[in-house]
């Protein structure tokens, strides 16, 4: 039992670098479309820090020419401000064109947001993404894209850390796993 109890605790340990690892190696290309996972909105209907660093990563790689276009993908939160909408806002208060904007609104989960950025790739005949989030949040974004058929994934992480991130990172593992049996 304590053998097994080892392994298990090994595992973990090398799953959780290969994910921070993985997170915070920006593999950046030139890609379709640029898509940002929703995250917490504030009270006063303002983006979240969190949130706010992955819109601000997604304007740097449409203003360097690395997306086309970018997807904003949230649901409605516990605060009552849809995800989605206050990201494209907050894109389109620092210059990007609303045309360049697309929009995800029922994005509730990372799986949902992979579904539907497919689908909207496919009515626009897109090929390629980069998926925007935290550092935490990449291998099992890739994985959920990787699994409805995007197959020209590129990554970048927000310049946003936090203590939370901890725990963060520390939940991703049962995560990942999840969604590699469940979905």
């Amino acid at each position: 039992m304590i053998y097994l109890c080892g392994v298990l605790f090994l595992w973990f340990i090398l799953h959780t670098l290969y994910t921070t690892y993985d997170g915070l190696n920006n593999n950046i290309g030139t890609a379709d479309v640029a898509v940002v996972l929703g995250n917490k909105v504030e009270l006063d209907g303002k983006p979240s820090k969190r949130l706010q660093g992955r819109l601000d990563r997604a304007l740097e790689l449409y203003r360097n020419g690395y997306a086309k276009y970018v997807l904003v993908s949230g649901g409605t939160g516990i605060e009552g401000f849809n995800e989605a909408v206050v990201m494209k806002n907050y894109l389109a208060e620092n210059g990007i064109p609303d045309d360049h904007v697309l929009v995800d609104q029922e994005g509730y989960n990372s799986y949902m947001t992979a579904l539907n950025t497919k689908a909207i790739m496919s009515e626009m005949d897109l090929k390629s993404v980069t998926i925007v989030s935290q550092f935490y949040h990449i291998t099992r974004t890739k994985l959920a894209f990787r699994k409805v058929g995007i197959d020209k994934v590129y990554t970048a992480h927000a310049d946003y850390f936090e203590l939370r991130d901890f725990y963060s990172l520390f939940r991703e593992f049962f995560a990942y796993y999840k969604y590699l049996l469940v979905y």
